[in-house]
């Protein structure tokens, strides 16, 4: 996405545009000569949000844009609209309340699209598209990080299961880790209940493709313990409570934890952070065959506490739970979770808006600010001790869905199962994200998401700062 924006330089020959609200745009035409006061009045513009109009020039050519935004609390991201509105051309913004760095990730982030399958017709072409210059003092390389993290977890949630499979999950981590200088090891198949991770094992076995624990490091080993653990499920029938064909179409997004944590770690290592990174996704595909694991089964985990099988579709807690398990043994520092993990999140927030839980106060307030700060929504929910009692198992430690209030508090209950297996971190924090856009908005193209991360790594950045 960086092709899309240009580094600041005076001399170079760009087209200006216009930002405007109703209020300011009579302002802007008292300035125009009058040809173009009366082509703005022809084309019916008053700078209403979301407006475009384009000012052709004496020769034909295009003079200038004019783009009306809201006049009270204007989307930060409302510009990314013009990225595949205006026409082939180079660019700068003049006008209105957005800074330079929302506008350049805005517009970056909306000329985004996924096209590793168009290998026919129009649509595979390249074309010449609209590129945006940078506002003076905006930092390209900066901005660029951000938008290669953005880009790397929307390709991996976008890319079908076909061809994201575990094996190939864990081939992209390698190759991220090893541009960094970091390492990368993988157990796979049947090596996991050797390893002590009897749960990714058990969500994986039923499908053709084996399971793997992906294990990366880097960074100093004296410096801080950061490890981030991400659901890679590639792909979730269900399993024996197997979902309907209308909850299954968009099952390939069900590793965008992982997709998340990767492209966190890649904004951490492009920055060089001073942390010791480790990044732990379970990779699994939840399929169905005779070896499938049941309700009913009580699975053993890594942490030594006994799991009964409420419902084989709630099969991303346990592969996180070996997972958690594992990167809480070092005692890191600190500690974060990404899971495309429940519906209930959706039900009660929205796909655009992903809860999160910790019981570190000062890391919530710190994240909320941030969050509200980069304009990447969260929203904590509480770790609400009561509902423990939900996941209680007549046979087992624990049952890993909630036996009691079927229907209540299911994000909930899911982030505190997933607490019991988490005790020796400094601070814990977990995000049910959703990882995909329904429908088109400025900046965030229909299809794989990237949620949370600049939040996230704006909080990163500022516990541990660079020198």
């Amino acid at each position: 996405m960086r092709q899309f924006l240009l580094p600041f330089d005076a001399a170079r020959p760009t087209t200006p545009i216009h930002l405007v609200d109703k209020a300011t745009l009579p302002a802007l035409l008292q300035d125009r000569v009058p040809e173009e006061r009366d082509w703005a009045a022809a084309c019916g513009f008053d700078g209403g949000a979301g407006e475009l109009l384009l000012v052709p020039g004496a020769d034909g050519t295009l003079a200038a844009a004019v783009f009306g935004l809201a006049a009270t609390a204007p989307s930060r991201f409302a510009v990314g609209a013009l990225a595949t509105r205006l026409p082939a051309g180079d660019y700068r913004i003049e006008g209105g309340d957005v800074s330079g760095e929302d506008a350049a990730l805005a517009f970056a982030m909306s000329a985004y699209r996924f096209k590793r399958y168009r290998s026919v017709g129009e649509a595979s072409e390249e074309k010449p598209a609209a590129r945006l210059m940078l506002a003076d003092g905006v930092d390209l390389e900066r901005i660029g990080r951000t938008l290669d993290a953005v880009e790397l977890a929307r390709d991996l949630i976008n890319t079908p299961a076909n061809d994201l499979g575990p094996e190939e999950l864990a081939a992209a981590a390698s190759d991220l880790f090893a541009r960094h200088g970091g390492t990368t090891s993988v157990t796979v198949g049947d090596d996991l209940l050797e390893a002590g991770f009897p749960m990714v094992h058990a969500v994986g076995r039923a499908s053709s493709r084996a399971p793997r624990l992906i294990d990366c490091r880097w960074g100093e080993e004296d410096h801080p313990k950061v490890s981030l653990i991400g659901k890679g499920v590639v792909f979730d029938t269900g399993g024996l409570d197997i979902k309907p064909a209308s909850a299954m179409g968009l099952m390939k997004k069900d590793m965008g934890g992982a997709a998340n944590v990767l492209a966190l770690a890649s904004m951490i290592m492009a920055a060089r952070l001073p942390v010791r990174l480790r990044v732990v996704v379970p990779a699994v595909e939840n399929a169905i065959s005779g070896s499938a694991f049941r309700p009913g089964d009580v699975l053993p985990s890594r942490k030594g506490l006994s799991v009964e099988i409420g419902n084989t579709d709630a099969e991303g807690r346990l592969v996180l739970a070996d997972a958690l398990a594992l990167a809480d043994e070092e005692k890191p520092d600190l500690m974060i979770d990404m899971a495309t993990l429940t519906g209930a999140a959706r039900v009660a927030l929205g796909p655009e808006l992903p809860p999160f839980y910790t019981a570190d106060e000062a890391f919530a307030a710190r994240l909320a600010t941030a969050s509200e700060a980069v304009a990447d929504p969260l929203w904590r929910l509480p770790l609400w001790a009561p509902y423990m009692s939900y996941l209680d198992s007549s046979i087992a430690d624990i049952n890993h869905i909630n036996t009691r209030g079927a229907g209540f508090a299911g994000s909930v209950t899911a982030a505190l199962f997933l607490s019991r297996f988490v005790e020796n971190a400094g601070t814990w924090a977990h995000l049910d994200v959703y990882g995909w856009n329904p429908f088109e908005r400025p900046g965030h193209p229909a299809g794989g998401e990237a949620q949370g991360i600049r939040a996230l790594f704006s909080v990163l950045e500022e516990r541990y700062p660079v020198g």
